[in-house]
């Protein structure tokens, strides 16, 4: 299956769980399409990313190692994703890395996720934690941040200031996030 036609059969991608697992699948089953799938998926200005966006999260969340030879190109240009429906699924694939990465089982994404994607991972996060994002990706952002925070002495500091300094005038969901990230900060 070529790009062009990965992104004719995104076009039948919706909401549906059972579609979005049907095309994650898909692709799990041809590996070679991840590079299209990503290739569409940061084409960020066409509304067809968002679906491309959709079935990577859904393929990271069935066999999140089969985006490790990816890692390079998904962290490179995570920062372009703009569209709210694309935002949300990349920043819940970044929280499967990250959680991968500091998980206690082992797992190839130990190795794999290198500083220069974490670092990556840190500066999107902060950018969708302080933009004018939903809940979802500000809540995933927070989880990352916080992991990241191990490796990275300056991220809780400024985790706690924008958590603190934008908690009033964020939504109930975000407050609830927030208090529990801080609370987590504080207990160490």
């Amino acid at each position: 299956m070529t790009t062009e036609e990965l992104y004719q059969e995104l076009n039948y991608v919706n909401h549906s769980r059972e579609k979005r697992l049907h095309y994650a699948n898909l692709v799990l089953e041809k590996p070679t399409l991840i590079t299209s799938l990503l290739d569409i998926l940061f084409q960020v200005d066409d509304k067809i990313s968002c679906r491309a966006a959709w079935v990577f999260e859904f393929m990271c969340g069935e066999r999140l190692e089969a985006a490790i030879p990816h890692l390079d190109q998904f962290t490179m240009c995570i920062h372009k994703v703009h569209l709210d429906p694309a935002v949300r699924p990349i920043a819940k694939v970044c929280e499967y890395l990250v959680h991968a990465h500091y998980s206690k089982e082992h797992n190839a994404m130990h190795s794999a996720l290198l500083s220069r994607h974490k670092e990556r991972i840190v500066e999107s996060c902060f950018d969708w934690l302080i933009g004018d994002h939903k809940i979802a990706p500000k809540a995933y952002a927070m989880n990352c941040l916080f992991l990241l925070g191990r490796d990275y002495d300056w991220v809780h500091p400024e985790l706690v200031l924008i958590l603190e300094r934008d908690y009033q005038m964020q939504s109930s969901g975000f407050k609830a996030r927030a208090r529990h990230i801080l609370k987590k900060i504080k207990s160490k």
